[in-house]
């Protein structure tokens, strides 16, 4: 996919990753509604802001037809409600399956007909290495981003034949906001693992691997 004519929408894009997303988007040419569910948060110069909320129906119809232009979805917004699935915060588990997967799969469903009748374009999900390492205390959002993981999978097939390519990006911790109690050594500059997922768009690449630890894990699952 050609990113210097593309028309992206990246949701979630008012602060971190997909705010290094709707930047390097811009600076290879393409236009960009960066969505958040305040558009007067968006502070990135040239992006065209879009209110959109993934987890309000109404609000993602709106966006759709906002952007009715659109050959490139993004879906980067999400949360962490850090429970563990025994013991935990129901609502709260329900908030991370509500954002990270069912969020996701709304936006992906309103946006995929705007992308194909705009002649084929792409996806890129931003996923986690927590959609296959489980850790207990973790255990709401790791189930979350697994369910996301295996609509990537089963979108890319059902959207294949209208011209659609769909990406995943797996990558553990990144310098933003929701890895700020996380030790600096162990996160990834989130504007290097933007350029890595945007080159797989272009090129097409099913899966992106986006830090050393996220390789291992791959490396790791027949074992």
């Amino acid at each position: 996919m050609d990113l210097t004519t593309a028309v992206a929408v990246v949701t979630g894009a008012n602060r971190g990753f997909g705010r290094h997303l709707a930047a390097q988007l811009l600076g290879r040419g393409a236009t960009v509604y960066a969505a958040a569910r305040d558009p007067r948060s968006i502070d990135l110069p040239g992006a065209i802001p879009l209110a959109l909320d993934v987890t309000d129906p109404a609000s993602v119809a709106r966006a759709a037809a906002r952007a009715s232009d659109a050959t490139l979805l993004i879906n980067n917004a999400g949360v962490s409600a850090g429970q563990p699935v025994i013991g935990g915060e129901l609502d709260a588990i329900r908030l991370d399956m509500e954002t990270n997967y069912f969020g996701t799969l709304a936006v992906t469903r309103a946006f995929a007909p705007v992308i194909e009748a705009n002649g084929g374009g792409a996806i890129l999900n931003v996923l986690s290495v927590l959609s296959w390492v489980h850790p207990g205390a973790l255990g709401s959002y790791s189930a979350a981003k697994a369910a996301a993981w295996a609509l990537t999978n089963a979108t890319r097939e059902l959207l294949a034949p209208a011209g659609i390519g769909v990406t995943g990006l797996h990558v553990a911790y990144m310098d933003t906001d929701m890895a700020a109690s996380v030790p600096p050594e162990q996160k990834t500059d989130p504007a290097v693992v933007a350029k890595l997922a945007l080159d797989a768009v272009e090129r097409g690449d099913r899966e992106v691997l986006g830090d050393d630890l996220t390789r291992r894990a791959k490396a790791g699952l027949a074992a």
